[in-house]
């Protein structure tokens, strides 16, 4: 078997540390044991933007916001999903996470960075999030393994009902937030719930075209 090859380490603002490595053609981020991604899996990360395209077909030009870049598997299915006219704006915290994309990961992202409705930024999605109500068409989370705070502490501020809440302020009428996770919550999905706005909770195949894990997209549709 191949062994794994330790590329790089990340580190995250405000503590802990992002370890890209790489096996023959497969790449991995990891946060400790953990394995935040992995380039063979990326079925259910362009499923979060298939489907909000799928459901946004009535937004003409839409302003959308991904938080995470990771290895741009999200962010290449809204390039492909979207119409022409879109913007999309990519927050991503970790600076290393940015540099793989052009560095040891380039092979992933293509040309992708290269599109000229991409705006990437290094910066905390809540920040953007933040900046005032009704900015963006859909706004699709995918910097956790789920709705807490995995990667860091305070990440635990996006899923609670002040972020949800926050997040839906930020969509115009009828726009999309759609969170990623390895599997299901169901007080995440009770808060969700809560908050008045119509909630679709997926499993979607971790690996596009074959059976195993199962992946979780909430799609919630502001109203």
């Amino acid at each position: 078997m191949i062994p794994w090859l330790h590329l790089d380490i990340g580190l995250i603002p405000g503590g802990g540390e992002l370890r890209l490595k790489r096996r023959g053609a497969e790449f991995s981020i990891r946060l400790g044991h953990n394995e935040l991604m992995n380039s063979r899996l990326s079925g259910s990360e362009e499923a979060m933007a298939t489907l909000s395209a799928e459901r946004l077909k009535a937004h003409k030009a839409p302003h959308i916001l991904i938080g995470g870049l990771g290895m741009g598997f999200t962010l290449k299915a809204a390039l492909a999903a979207f119409d022409a006219q879109s913007r999309i704006v990519v927050a991503e915290l970790v600076p290393a996470v940015i540099a793989w994309a052009h560095g040891p990961m380039a092979e992933l992202f293509g040309d992708c960075l290269a599109d000229p409705r991409i705006t990437l930024k290094q910066a905390d999605v809540r920040e953007l999030i933040a900046e005032g109500p009704a900015l963006y068409d859909a706004i699709l989370l995918d910097v956790d393994n789920g709705p807490e705070g995995m990667t860091r502490k305070s990440n635990d501020r996006l899923y609670d009902e002040r972020g949800i809440a926050a997040a839906l302020a930020a969509l115009r009428p009828g726009g999309m937030l759609a969170v990623w996770s390895m599997g299901p919550d169901a007080e995440f999905t009770k808060r969700l719930k809560r908050s008045g706005a119509r909630v679709e909770e997926i499993g979607i195949k971790a690996h596009r075209g074959r059976s195993g894990t199962r992946h979780i997209i909430w799609l919630v549709t502001k109203k």
